[in-house]
C-alpha cells in the first residue's frame, strides 16, 4: 500500500466503520470482543500508527506517561518506579504501567506498540531492547527515556556498571584475596541487552592485580537468592574454592551467604562476600555492597521526560554515582594452612 496508512484503511480491512475502528483501538467498552480483535488484527497487519490529529492526542496533551518494566516483584523496579511516579504525580501526569512478562508477551507488546499511542512519552525501566524493538519504539513518535540502562541514542539515566564492579572487586583485592569467585546474574528471557560492565570489571581487576582468572570460579545463574545459594554450592565444590565471592546483586550475595553458613563456614572469616545495589536487606544482614541510588534514577528519568515535553534541553546521558559500603561480610582472607610436615 502506497502512502501513509490511515484509520479508513484499517476500518476497510476490518470491514467496519471508521467510528467503530476508532472505538476499538481506543479501548471503548461498547465494542464486541470479536470486532475489537478484528480491528486490532487489521491495524497490526497494516502497521497503523494512531494519528495525533485524528485522535486528538497531540503530543504532550494526553497527560499520561507510559512506563514499561520487565518485573514488578523485584526490589529495584519498585524503588525506581516510586521515584518516577512521585515526580509525575507532582507534575499532574498520570502513569500507565506496562509489564512485559515472558518472551511471548514481550513480543506481543512491541508488535502492538505503534497502535498504542496513548501517552506523551515512554519510560523504559531496567531493561534493554534489540534492534527490532527499538524500531517499534521509534515508530510511535513520542519521547523515549531509559532508566537503569541505555537504549540507543535516547536519553538515559543509569549507574556505571563497570565502575560499580570495580569498587566491589578492588575492595576484595585490597583485602588480600587472590581466589575470588564471581556469581553472574543473567535474565535472558527479558533482559536482551544485559550489561556486561559488572563482569568486565571482574576480569580487569584480576588482571590489574596480576591474578590469573580461573574459569571454575565463575558461575552464571538467574537473578534470585535461591540461584545465588546454588551457585555458591558450585563454587564450594571446585577443587580450590574461593576465599571471597563477588556477586552481581545483593539478592544473589545473600543466597551465597546462606549456603556458606549452612556449610559450616564463617562469613567473613572463611569466605568474604560482597554484592551490588544496597538492597534494603543488605544493612539488616550486614552485607558489604556497592550502593546505587535507585529511587534517584527514577526521579531523574521523570524529570528528563518532563523537560523533553516542555521543549527544554535534556542531557542525553546521566550517570549517577555508586559508593562502596563496607559491612561485616567482607574481611581479610584466612591464613594459609601450614604444610604437613613429616616427623
Amino acid at each position: 500500500m502506497s502512502g501513509p496508512v490511515n484509520l479508513a484503511d484499517v476500518a476497510r480491512r476490518a470491514g467496519v466503520s471508521q467510528a467503530t475502528a476508532s472505538r476499538a483501538l481506543s479501548g471503548h467498552p461498547h465494542v464486541a470482543g470479536t470486532t475489537r480483535e478484528r480491528v486490532w488484527e487489521a491495524a497490526r497487519a497494516l502497521e497503523y500508527v494512531v494519528s495525533p490529529d485524528a485522535s486528538g492526542l497531540a503530543r504532550g496533551t494526553t497527560g499520561r506517561i507510559a512506563v514499561v518494566v520487565p518485573h514488578l516483584a523485584r526490589w529495584w523496579f519498585g524503588a525506581a518506579l516510586e521515584g518516577l511516579s512521585e515526580v509525575l504525580r507532582e507534575a499532574g501526569r498520570d502513569l500507565l504501567l506496562y509489564r512485559l512478562g515472558d518472551a511471548v508477551s514481550r513480543q506481543a507488546f512491541f508488535d502492538e506498540l505503534p497502535t498504542r499511542r496513548r501517552a506523551d512519552a515512554v519510560v523504559l525501566l531496567g531493561f534493554g531492547v534489540d534492534e527490532r524493538e527499538r524500531e517499534r519504539l521509534d515508530r510511535i513518535g513520542v519521547g523515549i527515556v531509559a532508566a537503569g540502562t541505555r537504549v540507543g541514542s535516547h536519553p538515559s539515566v543509569s549507574i556505571d556498571e563497570y565502575a560499580a564492579g570495580r569498587q566491589a572487586m578492588d575492595h576484595l583485592v585490597h583485602l588480600g584475596h587472590r581466589r575470588i569467585g564471581m556469581i553472574v546474574a543473567a535474565d535472558p528471557e527479558v533482559d536482551l541487552a544485559q550489561p556486561a560492565g559488572r563482569s568486565s570489571a571482574y576480569r580487569a581487576a584480576l588482571a590489574d592485580a596480576g591474578i590469573t582468572p580461573d574459569p571454575a570460579l565463575t558461575v552464571t545463574v538467574s537473578w534470585s537468592a535461591e540461584d545465588g545459594a546454588r551457585a555458591m554450592g558450585e563454587l564450594l565444590g571446585s577443587p580450590d574454592p574461593p576465599t571471597a565471592v563477588y556477586a552481581h546483586s545483593d539478592e544473589i550475595a545473600l543466597g551465597a551467604v546462606r549456603t556458606l553458613r549452612r556449610s559450616g563456614l564463617r562469613v567473613p572469616e572463611d569466605v568474604s562476600v560482597i554484592g551490588i545495589d544496597d538492597h534494603p536487606l543488605a544493612a539488616t544482614t550486614d552485607l558489604s555492597t556497592v550502593a546505587q541510588p535507585v529511587g534517584e534514577q527514577g526521579d531523574l528519568a521523570g524529570r528528563m521526560v518532563l523537560a523533553g515535553l516542555a521543549g527544554e534541553p535534556v542531557d542525553p546521558v546521566i550517570t549517577v554515582p555508586t559508593r562502596l559500603v563496607i559491612r561485616g561480610s567482607s574481611g581479610r582472607p584466612p591464613a594459609p594452612r601450614p604444610a604437613n610436615r613429616r616427623p
